[in-house]
């Protein structure tokens, strides 16, 4: 059985008219998982401890002094808050930690994490991108500081690279990141020569109107460092802004892409006898964000058994 984890407060973060990172994207995810036979679970909280294990408390307590009471206030060129943003950002990190914990103590051998705003461009000490919190981050550093392990992989294939997320593993050896993005591309990051600064960091650049063929090339080839990593655990950053049909992105990925590209990465975390932890990032078609996660969670469950 898959995990869902997921909370009504991630439909509480506000963001102005016509802003691609809307509320609507939860629902679309949550409305193409209906009637698939997930155990669905509340994500919690973060805890404060968890976030420190990459953010210094001052950014913290920036984002609660920030907090608007009503109305909504901007943090940067694109991300805003309003005044259930922190509490779905928060209940975000805390879906990824507990997913973490589950599959770890064996309730599943994966997990998906439906909740919004996204995380993978978050900084150490500043918000970016319609990003708070780098929750895979969060949630590999939990895995290895909290939980013991000595191994973790972060694949990320977002059609923007995860800058925040390699920004915080850059320095981190028990870590290996993955990440496909098109480049060149918002934010600017993701060159193949961006290795991390103990080779732990893997980019494979796509160029724009490449498809979904080309791009899952690019990840068997990097699929077998991760293999060679030996992962205990595989902490996903699932965007379907690679799709076609996405106004974010001019990559031309297909539902069917999602799908096979996650069989992959589960063949792997099987070799591996490694668990699956995938969180949402982004998606800005609502259509083609339902269809496409719902390929990503079918194939989930199929491995799952």
């Amino acid at each position: 059985m898959t995990l869902l984890f997921t909370h009504d407060a991630a439909a509480h973060h506000r963001t102005p008219p016509g802003h691609g990172e809307q509320p609507g994207r939860h629902a679309a995810v949550i409305d193409a998982l209906a009637g698939l036979a997930l155990d669905r679970r509340e994500a919690p909280l973060v805890r404060d401890a968890d976030l420190r294990l990459c953010l210094p408390q001052s950014y913290l307590d920036f984002l609660a002094e920030a907090l608007p009471a009503e109305g909504l206030r901007q943090l940067d060129e694109d991300t805003f808050l309003s005044s259930g943003s922190l509490e779905a950002a928060r209940r975000g990190a805390g879906g990824a930690v507990a997913a973490v914990d589950a599959v770890l103590d064996g309730a599943a051998a994966n997990a998906f994490v439906a909740m919004r705003p996204p995380g993978h461009h978050a900084l150490t000490d500043k918000p970016m991108g319609f990003c708070l919190f780098a929750n895979a981050a969060i949630a590999a550093k939990h895995a290895l500081d909290a939980r013991g392990l000595d191994r973790v992989a972060v694949l990320d294939f977002d059609v923007h690279h995860g800058n925040g997320t390699q920004a915080q593993l850059w320095d981190e050896a028990r870590t290996l990141f993955a990440s496909s993005q098109q480049y060149p591309h918002w934010p600017g990051t993701g060159a193949v020569e961006e290795r991390g600064a103990h080779d732990n960091v893997i980019n494979a650049p796509l160029p724009p109107e490449s498809d979904g063929a080309f791009g899952r090339a690019a990840w068997d080839a990097m699929l077998g460092r991760v293999a060679a990593f030996r992962p205990q655990l595989l902490i996903l950053s699932a965007g379907f802004d690679a799709h076609a049909d996405d106004p974010k992105g001019e990559l031309r990925w297909q539902d069917a892409d999602f799908a096979l590209l996650t069989a992959a990465i589960c063949d792997v975390a099987r070799d591996c006898d490694a668990a699956v932890v995938s969180c949402l990032e982004g998606g800005y078609n609502l259509a083609a964000l339902g269809r496409s996660a719902r390929a990503h969670v079918d194939a989930l469950m199929r491995a799952a058994g």
